[in-house]
C-alpha cells in the first residue's frame, strides 16, 4: 500500500456549501417527489437519468457542485431561463478540466507553471492514502481493455468518490463486460440501452475497495430499480445476479475506511433486496427468500436499522405471496420495530400495509382494519427528509393498490375495485409495471364482483401494458381473471378479450405457468 505522504495543497478538503437556491426550487415537494419530477422531465426531452432522493440530497448539501450534462439539460428544461449559477451550481469550468485546475492553483497560491493535481474537485478526499506523485497505470475496465487515468506525467490518481464529478471513474466502473451491463435479449432498443447502463462493481487496483466501488454498487441498485419500474422483472433477474456477486466480493476484498465500509455493506444489502425482488416478481420465490435473508444478515452484521427494516418489509411481502400469512404478519411487525428509530412515517405506513396484507390472508378482519387505519394515519403525516430512497414508488397510488388487495383477500370485491381504480388513476406514468399490476388487480376485482364487461375492458388494457412489462405475477393474475370470465364468453367484450388473451398467453406460458401464482392463489397479488 502506498505510504501516507502529506497531501499537496490542491488535494486539501474544503467543506461543501449547501445549495440553498436549488432547495428553494424544490419547494414543498419531498426529495423523492422532486426526484420523480426530474425523471418525468427527462423523459419529456428524451434523456434518461437515475435521479432519486439521495441524488437530490447530495445536490442540496453541496456535494454535487455541478451536474453532468444530462442533468443540466433536464434542469434547464424544468426551469426555463435559469442558468446553472441561478440554480446554485458552480460554473462547469470551475469544477472540471484545465480551467478548474488553473482556478484552484490561483486560489491556493501555487506558483505559475507549478505541477498541480488534475481531476480533483474541491472537497473531494484522496482515497487510500495515495502519495502525491505516485505512478498511476491504466485501470482495467470490466470485460477487458483499460481506461487510462493519466494524460501526462504530472497526473495523480485521486480516486474521486463522487460519480457526478468523475467521468473517468464512471466509465472505468460502468462500461463494458458482462459484470457491467444487463444486456436483455428480446427487449426493445430503449430497454436494452437502459440495461446497458447498469454498472457491475469491481475491485479496485490494489485489491481494496474504496469510495468509487461503493458508488458503483449504489448505482447498480438505482439502475435495476428504474428498469424494473418500467419493464418488470422477468428479463432482468438472471443478469442482475452478477453485480450482486461482485458487490459481495468487494466486501471480502478489504476496506480501509469506516465510511466506505458502511456504504458498501448498505449498498450490497440493498442490491440483494433489489435482486431478490426481481426473483420474487418473476416467480422464483425460493431464490427471493435466499436473497432477502442475505440482506437481513448483512443488516445485522453492520447494525443498519434501515436495511433491516427494508429486508423485513420484503420478507413480509414474499411470505404473503407464498401463502404464509402468519409469517407475513410477524415479519411486518419486526420491520416496524426496526423502523421506530428511523423517523419516517411514510416507511411505517408501508410496513403497516404489509402487516394488513398478512392479516387479510389469515381472514382476520379486525387486525387488517386496524393496520389499514394505522397506515392511513401515518401516510397522512406526509413525506419527510428521512424517507428511504427506495420508497420513491410509495405514494397515494400504492396506498390505494395495497388497500385494494386487502379488501380482495377479505372477500369484498366491490371495495377492492374502488381502491384499485383509484390506484390506476393516481399512478405515476414512470411506474409502468405498477400500472399494469393495479389494472390487472382491477380486472380481477370487477370479475369477482360480477361486472364482466368492465373486467374485460380492464384486462384488455393490462394485455396492452404487458407488451412493455414482463412480470410472471401479473400474467398469473390475468390468467385467473380469464378463468373467471369464461362463463361470460358469449358477451362480446369478454369474447374479444379471451381470444386475444389465448393468442398472447401461448407464447408466455412456458415461463409463467411454472410460477406459484399460476398454480395457487394464496393472494398472488402485490
Amino acid at each position: 500500500m502506498a505510504s501516507h505522504a502529506p497531501r499537496s495543497a490542491s488535494s486539501r478538503t474544503a467543506p461543501a456549501r449547501p445549495n440553498t437556491a436549488f432547495r428553494q426550487l424544490r419547494g414543498r415537494l419531498s426529495p423523492g417527489e422532486f426526484a420523480a419530477a426530474v425523471r418525468r422531465s427527462a423523459r419529456e426531452i428524451g434523456e434518461q437519468v437515475s435521479c432519486d432522493a439521495r441524488y437530490v440530497g447530495r445536490v442540496e448539501s453541496g456535494e454535487i457542485r455541478c451536474p453532468n450534462y444530462a442533468y443540466e439539460r433536464v434542469f434547464r428544461h424544468m426551469f426555463p431561463g435559469l442558468t446553472l449559477p441561478d440554480m446554485g451550481f458552480a460554473p462547469r469550468e470551475t469544477v472540471r478540466g484545465r480551467g478548474a485546475v488553473k482556478g484552484r492553483a490561483q486560489q491556493e497560491g501555487a506558483a505559475p507553471g507549478a505541477p498541480v493535481e488534475r481531476g480533483l474537485a474541491p472537497g473531494a478526499p484522496v482515497e487510500r492514502g495515495l502519495a502525491p506523485g505516485a505512478p498511476v497505470g491504466p485501470v482495467p475496465v470490466p470485460g477487458g481493455g483499460a481506461a487510462s487515468l493519466a494524460t501526462d506525467p504530472d497526473h495523480r490518481d485521486t480516486r474521486i468518490p463522487n460519480s457526478e464529478e468523475s467521468d473517468v471513474l464512471r466509465r472505468a466502473f460502468i462500461t463494458g463486460g458482462p459484470a457491467a451491463a444487463l444486456g436483455l435479449a428480446g427487449l426493445g432498443p430503449a430497454e436494452a440501452a437502459g440495461a446497458a447502463a447498469v454498472p457491475g462493481p469491481r475491485t479496485a487496483p490494489g485489491g481494496r475497495a474504496g469510495a468509487a466501488e461503493a458508488t458503483a454498487v449504489e448505482e447498480a441498485v438505482r439502475r435495476i430499480r428504474l428498469l424494473d419500474d418500467r419493464y418488470g422483472a422477468d428479463g432482468l433477474y438472471q443478469r442482475a445476479t452478477q453485480p450482486l456477486r461482485s458487490a459481495y466480493e468487494l466486501l471480502d476484498a478489504g476496506i480501509q475506511r469506516r465510511a466506505v465500509y458502511d456504504r458498501l455493506h448498505a449498498g450490497a444489502g440493498e442490491l440483494a433486496l433489489s435482486v431478490g425482488w426481481l426473483a420474487h416478481d418473476s416467480g422464483r420465490l425460493d431464490d427471493a427468500r435466499s436473497h432477502y435473508a442475505e440482506a437481513l444478515s448483512t443488516a445485522r452484521v453492520c447494525g443498519d436499522a434501515a436495511l433491516e427494516a427494508h429486508a423485513f418489509c420484503n420478507t413480509a411481502f414474499l411470505a404473503r405471496d407464498a401463502g404464509r400469512p402468519r409469517e407475513a404478519v410477524r415479519a411486518a411487525q419486526a420491520a416496524q420495530q426496526a423502523a421506530k428509530r428511523l423517523g419516517s412515517p411514510r416507511l411505517r405506513a408501508l410496513l403497516a400495509l404489509r402487516e394488513a396484507g398478512g392479516w387479510a390472508g389469515l381472514g382476520e378482519r379486525t387486525g387488517c382494519e386496524q393496520a389499514l387505519a394505522r397506515a392511513e394515519r401515518l401516510f397522512a403525516a406526509g413525506p419527510g427528509e428521512r424517507d428511504p430512497e427506495w420508497m420513491t414508488f410509495f405514494g397515494e397510488a400504492e396506498l390505494a393498490g395495497l388497500t385494494a388487495q386487502c379488501w380482495s383477500a377479505l372477500g369484498e370485491p366491490g371495495r377492492a375495485a374502488e381502491q384499485a381504480r383509484r390506484a390506476v388513476a393516481l399512478q405515476d406514468p414512470h411506474f409502468t409495471r405498477n400500472i399494469a399490476l393495479f389494472t390487472a388487480e382491477l380486472a380481477g376485482d370487477l370479475a369477482a364482483g360480477g361486472h364482466p364487461e368492465e373486467a374485460a375492458a380492464a384486462a384488455q388494457r393490462t394485455l396492452t401494458l404487458l407488451t412493455q412489462v414482463r412480470s410472471a405475477r401479473i400474467r398469473a393474475m390475468l390468467d385467473r381473471t380469464a378463468r373467471a370470465l369464461r362463463p361470460y364468453r358469449d358477451c362480446g367484450p369478454v369474447s374479444d378479450f379471451l381470444q386475444r388473451y389465448a393468442a398472447t398467453a401461448a407464447g408466455a406460458r412456458g415461463t409463467w405457468r411454472r410460477t406459484p401464482w399460476a398454480r395457487t392463489d394464496p393472494l398472488g397479488r402485490r
